[in-house]
């Protein structure tokens, strides 16, 4: 199963959070916190929202972008966000790379875009609207490169309960 890693830079609200990691979970994904934080990681709102899937999911935070490049500098990474010119299903998402999200209020800074503007994705939107929620933009993308592998190890069909 490809495994992916995303990344959420300075993230403020809680149960985003907190729906994140459940979607981690569920996609075989590991989950990369860039701090500071908007809330406490032992916050009621970020478990209830990841529910009894958050013990399950692999947590990995960095003091600052300075200390996520330093330990994953050569590391692929793309970088979602509603400035990108390129959008997210026009590049193809290597296994154990990195997607990272901004926080809610301010997206990713304008400085690590221009830097690295050639990974840069975005999702489409209808002119006007400002941006999607950043639990379900993670969703979009993250799911777009498991699609991309062939949603590879993933139960793929349900079964409908004998009547």
């Amino acid at each position: 199963m490809p495994h992916f890693n995303i990344v959420l830079h300075e993230p403020e609200i809680p149960s985003n959070t907190g729906n994140i990691g459940r979607t981690c979970v569920a996609a075989g994904a590991s989950l990369h916190l860039i701090e500071p934080l908007g809330f406490r990681l032992n916050e009621k709102t970020v478990r209830r929202a990841g529910m009894d899937y958050w013990e399950k999911l692999e947590v990995t935070r960095y003091l600052d972008y300075a200390d996520f490049v330093r330990q994953h500098g050569d590391a692929p990474v793309f970088y979602a966000s509603t400035k990108a010119a390129r959008l997210y299903t026009e590049v193809a998402y290597p296994e154990n790379c990195f997607i990272m999200f901004g926080k809610e209020s301010g997206g990713i800074p304008e400085d690590i875009l221009r830097s690295h503007i050639d990974t840069a994705v975005r999702i489409p939107m209808l002119d006007g609207t400002r941006s999607l929620n950043l639990a379900n933009s993670v969703a979009i993308v993250l799911y777009e490169a498991l699609r991309q592998h062939g949603f590879s190890g993933m139960l793929t069909q349900g079964l409908l309960a004998e009547p």
